[in-house]
């Protein structure tokens, strides 16, 4: 059996079929469901209980030859895409990830509070500095 690279879909349809235990991969043309649930069950250890699979057309894509040519038509790659079924409580970790990605994300979102507050405070101290200025040119005539 030949090793083969699968590519997790990391779509909002892919992350909503996680909750049913169904996780999407793009596979490679030639490989049968055999051979994807095998593959699957080896590299992740889980149990594989349904393989659906569906061959996607590439969409037809214009391009320009020149300023006075006629445009021509050009097709993205056909894809496999394969629709996986896993037992109750397995979970594929490659769809985990994404839960790291929100926490660096909460990090840079703190990060960016602290710097608004830091503007804010320097607005705040420039205001008082007018306010100050403006009262003591009072005081002084």
């Amino acid at each position: 059996m030949r090793t083969v690279q699968y590519i997790p879909r990391a779509t909002e349809k892919a992350y909503v079929a996680q909750t049913k235990n169904q996780y999407i991969f793009f596979v490679p043309k030639s490989a049968s469901k055999q051979e994807v649930a095998k593959q699957i069950t080896e590299a992740f250890k889980v149990t594989v209980v349904d393989v659906r699979i569906a061959n996607r057309k590439g969409k037809a894509t214009r391009f320009s030859r020149g300023k006075h040519a006629y445009p021509g038509i050009t097709y993205r790659e056909d894809r496999k895409v394969a629709y996986i079924t896993v037992k109750e409580g397995d979970k594929i970790p490659v769809f985990e990830e994404v839960k790291e990605d929100k926490k660096a994300d909460e990090k840079a979102s703190k990060k960016a509070e602290k710097k608004t507050e830091k503007k804010a405070d320097k607005k705040e101290a420039k205001t008082e500095k007018k306010v100050a200025k403006k009262t003591t040119k009072k005081e002084d005539k």
